[in-house]
């Protein structure tokens, strides 16, 4: 502490200690509250002061001087200041604080802005909004209380008000880098995405080393697919502050982004040994270690996840989806999608179990049909959806699109030809969606995203259509009471098999031929001649998502590389640490990592011409391949399967009886390994597939666009007079 030289101790007032600290210099501030205190132990203005000099550096010691300060002088900026002191576990005392110094001044700013705080703090948003609005009543250009009720809006989820009061703070306060990095959160948080780059790059140009602006500037440019800058913006924060937990997170995702999913995966380790209770980052742990093809340490970091916050509905949706590829328990996965809609949903289920609908309960008028989705766009859903939409009757339907997603490409463009009316909604979120939905008089919403990425569980708890049905993400349940429907068919869900109607929440409907309808959107992709006719050996190859690669499925085909030792293997994986395991664990099954060979994550083309180097696919189990065998059905490759007790254990048998080949479908290991040798030993067999199962395709109903557009039309006919003759009733759904 600094020493004063001044000749007498009375020439030194509070007022000289006050202007040092004033001009930063808070060591002499220090020294002077000091010796003021020395010589009158009950001088107030002083104990307050060098509590205030000490709040930077010695809370406990700051609280202690303000505490003599108010037992001296109950001041209202003393109990201001006191209420600084204390730590997030005292926040009812320093609610208290706040509250009696705003009976003593009730037009204090200061104090309505820290209490404002407080309250938000506690997530008592209403009672923080009396505080913020009462201060800027007071102080309407005091730019820090815009900013504070701009942030508890935003924490609070209000995040159109949220946008508005940032903005307003930056209108007095252009400067202020926090405002302009929270506001660009804001826009993100509102699905605006371009917004937010240009304030993040903004927010740059004031601040160029703030950790917080480049930590999410990196993640958006990440999301914009500027990679190269990306990276480099996140290793700058990463130096500016090699601790920055979410600057590791975004840097993970940028590398899962780009396909490295080592570097991923190492990135997404370090922010969890930084931050052990950090959600994200188990989250996105988890979506590596899945595509590393480690399903049941994927499930497990969904499950850390969830303990670390149980209220992340994302981490729940991963889980749920995983928990389908690792076992063949149809009423597990029901009961944890039961256990989501009531951790996530129950508010808003409760709010909208009495919802009045102003449709007409005509069963045979014109319907209004919604589809919900964030893949209209080159995604392996448009596969789908292009048959289906290129179909519909318009007479009969009108088909409203609603595309979520930001990406958009030639696949949208004409997707969108096929739609009545189209709305991109990525920016709605959901409460204003489903009053859009609403607004538009949708008779039936259909969810084609259920639990996998991208899935807006609580726009459909809001229920905002009379009908909704689930349908092409998967064929499985949901677990909420929101969704009546669910289509299927008679391979994946068999009418005549007890109780399999269990495994779902909702009621399924099943469609006469397939769940699926397929177009390749390639046919310039040629067909070429059995791989096997000038190798001298069978080539089987699974091209499916390696989480899919269960020991269930390395224990499948275990017994047909021990009949046909001269047999290769091509495998998807990404390179790396997934290779090593997945060589160690067929090793195990007596499969010799030199009998396999590995590709990488591909564009479509690329992936399709892997197909040529391939006799006979290989299929997974429990999960069984839904697009990938499809894909390969097109390329000529047969794929027999081993179909078990759930749906997604039964799409291989689907598409297998409807192309009129169920002699390559099974029901346990051992004769699923008969029949894949059979069929590998039959070369004459097998080229005469590969030379006819496009055209097979072509003829079946899984390729038959107007015969599946018709069915599924007949399937909403039939929910929409269910639901009519229940309206009329007066006890609508």
């Amino acid at each position: 502490m600094s020493t004063l030289q001044a000749p007498e101790l009375h020439a030194i007032t509070f007022a000289d200690a006050e202007s040092a600290w004033q001009r930063g210099d808070a060591a002499t501030a220090r020294a002077l509250c000091a010796q003021r205190i020395d010589a009158n132990p009950h001088d107030a203005h002083a104990l307050h002061l060098a509590g205030v000099i000490e709040l930077g550096r010695d809370r406990l010691a700051a609280r202690a001087l303000i505490e003599r300060a108010l037992a001296v002088d109950e001041a209202p900026g003393f109990l201001v200041s006191y209420a600084m002191t204390l730590g997030p576990g005292e926040r009812p005392i320093a609610i208290r604080a706040l509250q009696r110094a705003l009976e003593l001044q009730p037009d204090s700013p200061i104090a309505l802005n820290n209490l404002g705080h407080l309250h938000g703090e506690a997530g008592d948003s209403a009672a923080a909004t009396l505080c913020f609005e009462r201060a800027i009543a007071l102080a309407p250009t005091f730019a820090a209380i815009h900013f504070n009720y701009g942030t508890m809006l935003s924490q609070a989820g209000e995040l159109a008000r949220a946008k508005t009061v940032l903005q307003r703070t930056l209108e007095l306060a252009p400067e202020h880098v926090n405002a302009w990095n929270n506001l660009g959160q804001v826009l993100l948080n509102l699905r605006q995405h371009a917004e937010a780059l240009k304030v993040f790059e903004h927010a740059r140009t004031l601040a160029p080393d703030s950790v917080d602006v480049l930590t999410n500037l990196g993640s958006i440019l990440t999301g914009a697919g500027r990679i190269d800058e990306a990276r480099a913006t996140l290793e700058r924060a990463l130096a500016l502050e090699p601790g920055r937990v979410s600057a590791w997170n975004n840097l993970g995702n940028l590398q899962l982004n780009v396909g490295d999913v080592d570097a991923a995966h190492a990135a997404f380790a370090r922010a969890i040994e930084l931050k052990p209770d950090f959600a994200a980052a188990h989250i996105n742990l988890g979506n590596a270690t899945s595509k590393m093809g480690d399903i049941d340490a994927a499930i497990h970091c969904y499950r850390r996840a969830l303990a670390c916050n149980p209220a992340h509905s994302g981490a729940h949706s991963n889980l749920l989806f995983s928990l389908m590829f690792a076992n063949d328990d149809g009423h597990a996965v029901r009961a944890e999608a039961e256990r989501f809609a009531a951790q996530h949903e129950a508010p808003l289920l409760a709010e909208s179990a009495g919802a009045r609908y102003a449709n007409a309960p005509d069963p045979a008028r014109r319907l209004r049909i919604g589809y919900v989705s964030p893949d209209f766009r080159n995604h392996c859903q448009s596969l789908f959806t292009t048959p289906l939409l290129r179909h519909h009757d318009h007479a009969a339907f009108e088909i409203v699109c609603y595309a979520l997603g930001s990406q958009r490409d030639d696949i949208t463009a004409r997707l969108k030809q096929h739609a009545d009316l189209w709305r991109d909604a990525g920016e709605l979120d959901d409460a204003r969606l489903a009053q859009q939905i609403r607004d538009d008089g949708i008779d039936i919403l259909v969810d084609l995203t259920m639990h996998m990425d991208g899935a807006r569980r609580l726009l459909f708890a809001r229920r905002p259509a009379p009908v909704q049905v689930a349908w092409l993400a998967y064929p499985g349940t949901t677990g909420s009471p929101s969704i009546s429907w669910r289509l299927t068919d008679p391979w994946i869900d068999p009418p005549d098999t007890p109780h399999i109607d269990d495994q779902y929440t909702e009621r399924s409907l099943r469609l006469p031929d397939t769940f699926w309808c397929y177009d390749a959107l390639t046919p310039g992709a040629e067909i070429t001649p059995l791989p096997a006719l000038t190798n001298g050996y069978i080539t089987f190859g699974c091209l499916n998502n390696p989480c899919k690669l269960t020991d269930a499925t390395l224990a499948l085909w275990a017994g047909v590389f021990a009949a046909l030792p001269a047999a290769r293997l091509v495998l998807m994986a990404p390179p790396g640490k997934a290779r090593e395991r997945l060589g160690a664990r067929l090793r195990a099954q007596g499969i010799d990592a030199a009998r396999v060979r590995y590709v990488g994550f591909q564009q479509r083309e690329a992936y399709l011409g892997t197909y040529a180097q391939i006799d006979i696919a290989l299929d997974t189990f429990p999960a069984n391949g839904h697009t990938t065998s499809l894909d390969a059905f097109w390329m000529g490759v047969p794929v027999p399967t081993r179909y078990g007790r759930t749906a997604v254990s039964r799409a291989g048998l689907c598409l297998l009886s409807n192309l009129g080949l169920p002699d390559l479908a099974a029901d346990n290991d051992a004769d699923y390994a008969a029949a894949v040798v059979m069929l590998a030993r039959d070369l004459p067999r097998l080229a005469a597939l590969r030379a006819g199962l496009r055209a097979r395709m072509q003829a079946s109903p899984l390729m038959d666009g107007a015969r599946f557009a018709r069915n599924m039309e007949a399937a909403y006919r039939q929910m929409w007079s269910e639901w009519c003759a229940a309206a009329r009733e007066g006890c609508g759904p």
